[in-house]
């Protein structure tokens, strides 16, 4: 299945019926008077949250969706028949956002949930509406309102309980192949995953969390270099970081190094997801010497000053990998009895999480502005723009697996 994270599409409601000019023409009745009927309602344009629906790729071929207009009245003051609402399925954890005034109309976080996205029009009066003791032969009636247009973004987020965060190749893949049934492709050359995959991780028995792995982020990915900016918004709606670090890189670099790399990149891209809880996984240990194990992780953890949970495993072989899974359970399950018990801290979950979302698209509308000023400046000196295009920000055309398995 072909993975879209992202579509804009046009939407138009139902225009409304017109009413009816008709009058009462019936043998031995004389001026039967006005009857003519009322048109009925456009029909409105929903959205809804579907499970059944794991992407936007629908909505790259078809960008224009309308709802039925309203019926026009009739005569013996019958009401024009209402067109049907429209009701479009999206993926569960989408944004809905007007293009034209950049305001977030909607967000559809649980299966079912639906919002109203175009209304549609009114219906028109028929003449027998306008009846009255003065005037009782009325030629009068009224059309039928338009529908609401409007263009929307739809923005796909996934809903993950912990995110995976990391270099290319530092074993996010693994790690997920290693705690789920998930099965993201990995290899014995270096690469790096092109969509993110999604695993549900079962501690015990009703016991389980979802995890996230995005591709991975180079340096300068707040900029837009790689892939990593594109899909650095799923992360805004996960309660807990994992950072993944290679402890055995195949150019030699310093684990440490590639961790600040990573954390500034985070910190540029949205300063709210920075401060989320993040822990530490050192992968690839059994790589190591083993008598050199223990130094090492100890040299990377001085030289970041960390503070915070650290984790050594070797997610190929799945060791350590039951422990940190464990401790990630509690965690949830703390947080949300937690959540629960106190709605002060239910409202300060949600409103970081909408800052986090906010400043994501933020930035990537940022760095879209500025690509397209560049290239605008490229056109007008007649040189070649260098930079990604609009296509390299797009899906490609190769299909590629969206992996959601328990």
């Amino acid at each position: 299945m072909k993975f879209v994270d992202e579509a804009s599409i046009k939407v138009q409601a139902g225009r409304g019926g017109n009413g009816s000019l008709s009058f009462r023409r019936e043998k031995y009745i004389a001026k039967g008077g006005p009857d003519g009927g009322d048109g009925g309602d456009g029909g409105s344009v929903w959205l809804q949250a579907d499970y059944a629906v794991n992407t936007m790729v629908d909505y790259r071929f078809q960008r224009h969706y309308e709802a039925e207009s309203g019926k026009q009245g009739r005569g013996r003051d019958c009401t024009g028949r209402g067109g049907d609402d429209l009701t479009l399925n999206v993926p569960v954890g989408t944004t809905i956002i007007d293009e034209d005034t950049q305001e977030v109309l909607g967000d559809l976080a649980k299966h079912g949930q639906r919002i109203k996205v175009a209304q549609g029009g009114f219906h028109g009066l028929g003449n027998a509406r306008f009846k009255s003791s003065t005037n009782r032969a009325p030629r009068q009636t009224s059309p039928g309102s338009d529908g609401e247009f409007r263009s929307l973004q739809l923005e796909l987020k996934v809903l993950a309980d912990v995110g995976l965060l990391g270099l290319p190749n530092a074993g996010k893949s693994t790690f997920i192949r290693a705690v789920s049934s998930a099965k993201p492709k990995v290899a014995g050359y270096p690469f790096t995953t092109l969509v993110p995959n999604l695993g549900v991780v079962k501690v015990q028995a009703h016991r389980s969390f979802v995890i996230a792995d995005i591709p991975g982020l180079i340096e300068g990915a707040s900029e837009g270099a790689g892939l990593g900016v594109r899909f650095l918004k799923h992360l805004t709606r996960t309660r807990l970081l994992l950072h993944i670090v290679d402890m055995a890189p195949f150019d030699g670099t310093d684990p440490a190094t590639a961790v600040k790399s990573i954390v500034n990149e985070l910190e540029r891209f949205s300063p709210t997801l920075h401060q989320r809880d993040r822990w530490l996984v050192l992968n690839k240990m059994d790589l190591l010497p083993e008598e050199e194990r223990k130094e090492r992780c100890k040299q990377v953890v001085e030289a970041l000053n960390w503070t915070g949970p650290v984790y050594a495993i070797a997610a190929i072989s799945r060791q350590g990998v039951e422990p940190i899974c464990g401790d990630i359970m509690n965690y949830l399950e703390e947080r949300r009895e937690r959540e629960v018990d106190d709605p002060e801290l239910a409202a300060v979950e949600s409103d970081i999480q909408s800052r986090m979302q906010e400043e994501s698209r933020l930035r990537i509308q940022e760095l879209a502005a500025a690509r397209k000023a560049a290239r605008l400046l490229a056109a007008e000196r007649g040189e070649e723009f260098d930079g990604d295009s609009d296509d390299d920000w797009e899906d490609d055309d190769d299909d590629v697996e969206v992996v959601y398995e328990p």
